[in-house]
């Protein structure tokens, strides 16, 4: 049994709050009122928003090999007073994506604030009780803050406080926690969390920031990260706190001293190789070599698990005391790389890159603006017209296993997404929607970065014209204690093995002119921004090395393949728009089957025609200026006879406009009857020569000749 920290029943608490001056803003924090069976319960209140976290610590779980932690933030409507907007369905159901990806931001710097071997299960539910989505900030902030001291007052040993705090750029100032309006024009978004003494988590996208520039922000950031903790800390003073003793399931030392005694002559260059498959084969026999061996008066999941352990310190041996990491490359190494583009013929572009025996097959594919993503969540409504997704199926590891994505792909689809932002059109520039899916064929580590590179590959060879390419690599680190106190060794491109037995994945994309996407998540208790800044340098270099490889397989935007859609973008009046798509959509449809295209058309008159064959783009974009075009004279039209009159004859020359032809105007000859020379259904040529003060259109046959 081994003591940690200080933890309390929450239904015990008596209603206690503490609140001060952050960036400006009044933080409020409460415990005790609400959540009296939660382990740990607490609110925290900025403006109009309310996020409360609640958890629960459970029993020991025995059976699983890794630590139980859930956490999920979960999406209210009711918390800015909306409906969700589906038809059918009106209550919560399954998360959102971003509701994933919040969850993925408040879990990444909470699990590693827990010792080795505690395998109590804990489920963190944070939830936004009230949410101003026009004033407010980021919930994730807040959800960060909130359950920092939920579990700070649970059973729970963690080692906390976190605190958290949001960056933008504002009128072209760096501005700490800006509201969601801000965040909208904003051309930087970092999250920083820590503790008081480190910087334990990073997720950013950012336009070519220097990196420099970078580590200023976070240094300013984590001052007022420690302005967050001592709020948390003025509260849990407040709160009448007793020690509770946790158990650790850890393998018992002798087991673990044995296990290292047998494999003492096995390892070392016996189990490297930079084969990750061949490596993988001789682990494979050494483990059940080692399990054959310890039957008799050993737990078999100590063993297995002390197994790890030996292999795990032999890795980080190997690479502090002998500079050997396990494919036998040098620290500042990047991996073989290979970089081709346009594999897949009917595919508006693709790209395949590969680093070691990690592969990634992008693929391009463009559309209408009508097939954008129509995002409609709790807080946001948006039109997404450029959309990443990360799949990467079982067998790209040699395994067998369930298919669709999970919360790491989807992590990892919208950290690509990001890493491209900075370098798209806009738009305005380019009015397709964009979606790229990277396919992840083989993977030993780093799967995530191999994608940013096979998107900007597949975007050039797809005709987008992005500004220049982005590449990204993932750093390691291992330390001898867990520290930067001692030796320890950054790593440049990691690889599973060096990712499983490390201690941090950092990992930055970006062009050769600054970041665009930054990611940090780490094993130990916190990193110091000057080290932030020596990983960032090491990290350019080796973007670098990427970008010339990248670049020999394609430098600038191809043109666009034949099998991508053109689109004829024309502006019409908008009180036109119901005249074009007709009653009950009877008018538009009718264009887009007789000319195989599509058709959107927006509010403000903007009309695209979307089509891979150009006449018939431009046979659509006729016959809807047929519909819209207002008269002008002097212009032209085929016109239908529509009635016969004594004095001349109505012709229809565009949809819904007619004109008289006065029988003066139908020949140069004198005509007695009108009807000796036109009839009803007749398809004549007619001129508009007049337009009178009452509107009315007078048209002329014989001027149109």
């Amino acid at each position: 049994m081994t003591s940690f920290g200080k933890a309390t029943m929450q239904n015990k608490l008596n209603d206690v709050s503490a609140s001060r001056e952050i960036t400006d803003l009044k933080f409020e924090l409460g415990t005790g009122k609400i959540g009296k069976l939660s382990s740990g319960s607490a609110t925290i209140t900025v403006g109009e928003t309310v996020i409360m976290a609640n958890a629960v610590i459970g029993g020991l779980d025995k059976e699983k090999d890794y630590f139980p932690l859930s956490v999920d933030f979960e999406d209210k409507w009711y918390a800015t007073g909306k409906i969700s907007g589906s038809r059918f369905v009106k209550r919560e159901g399954r998360p959102s994506e971003l509701a994933t990806l919040r969850s993925r931001m408040i879990d990444r710097p909470i699990r590693p604030m827990f010792p080795k071997g505690y395998m109590n299960e804990i489920q963190l539910i944070v939830t936004p009780l009230s949410l101003d989505d026009k004033d407010g900030i980021d919930p994730v902030v807040l959800g960060i803050n909130a359950a920092s001291v939920a579990l700070m007052i649970s059973k729970a040993p963690f080692e906390g406080p976190l605190s958290a705090v949001r960056v933008g750029e504002v009128e072209g100032k760096i501005k700490f926690n800006p509201t969601y309006e801000e965040m909208e024009d904003s051309k930087i978004s970092i999250l920083v969390v820590g503790t008081a003494d480190a910087i334990t988590m990073i997720e950013a996208d950012t336009d070519e920031l220097p990196e420099n520039k970078f580590v200023e922000i976070i240094d300013k950031a984590h001052k007022i990260i420690i302005e967050g903790i001592e709020l948390q800390k003025e509260l849990l003073s407040k709160i009448k706190v007793q020690e509770k003793e946790c158990e650790l399931l850890l393998p018992s030392e002798k087991t673990v001293s044995d296990v290292q005694k047998y494999l003492a002559k096995k390892l070392g260059s016996a189990v490297r190789h930079e084969d990750k498959i061949a490596r993988k084969e001789i682990l494979a026999d050494l483990e059940d070599e080692v399990m054959e061996h310890f039957t008799e008066g050993y737990e078999e999941k100590d063993v297995r698990e002390s197994f790890n352990k030996a292999i795990k310190e032999e890795v980080r041996r190997a690479i502090l005391e002998e500079g050997v990491r396990p494919d036998g490359r040098k620290m500042e190494d990047v991996r073989d790389l290979s970089a081709e583009i346009g594999l897949l013929p009917r595919a508006h572009g693709s790209g395949l890159f590969s680093r070691g025996i990690t592969q990634v097959l992008s693929v391009v594919t463009l559309a209408s603006p009508g097939k954008a993503q129509l995002v409609d969540s709790m807080d946001q409504d948006f039109e997404k017209y450029y959309m990443h997704h990360y799949n990467d199926a079982p067998f790209a590891y040699g395994e067998i296993g369930r298919l669709g994505p999970g919360r790491r792909a989807i992590g990892h689809g919208f950290l690509a997404e990001k890493a491209l932002l900075a370098v798209l059109p806009s738009h305005e520039e380019f009015p397709y929607t964009i979606r790229v899916v990277s396919e992840i064929l083989s993977c030993n580590g780093s799967s995530s970065m191999a994608s940013v590179c096979g998107s900007s590959l597949a975007l050039m060879d797809a005709g987008v014209p992005i500004k220049k390419h982005v590449a990204g690599v993932a750093m390691g680190l291992v330390t001898e204690d867990g520290t930067l106190d001692k030796k320890y060794e950054i790593l440049t491109d990691i690889q599973a093995a060096e990712d499983f037995a490390g201690d941090m994945d950092f990992k930055a994309t970006g062009t050769r002119d600054g970041l665009t996407a930054f990611q940090l998540d780490i094993k130990i208790k916190g990193l110091k921004t000057e080290f932030i800044a020596e990983v960032l340098n090491r990290s350019k270099k080796a973007r670098e090395q990427i970008l010339d490889v990248m670049e020999v397989a394609i430098n600038k935007p191809k043109e666009m393949s034949k099998y991508a859609p053109r689109l004829t973008t024309i502006k019409i009046n908008p009180e036109k728009i119901r005249t074009v798509i007709g009653k009950g959509g009877e008018m538009i449809n009718k264009i887009i089957a007789e000319t195989g295209t599509e058709i959107d058309i927006t509010d403000d008159g903007t009309v695209v025609v979307a089509s891979a064959n150009g006449d018939d783009s431009q046979k659509a974009v006729d016959w809807i200026k047929s519909l819209t075009d207002e008269p002008e004279i002097g212009k032209v039209y085929k016109g239908t006879v529509k009635k016969i009159m004594d004095f001349g004859a109505f012709v229809e020359f565009m949809p819904g406009q007619e004109g008289l032809v006065h029988v003066s105007e139908i020949s140069d000859e004198r005509v007695e009857n009108v009807t000796d020379i036109l009839k009803e259904g007749d398809e004549v040529t007619v001129k508009l020569i007049k337009i009178d003060e009452m509107g009315r259109n007078n048209l002329s046959i014989k001027k149109a000749k």
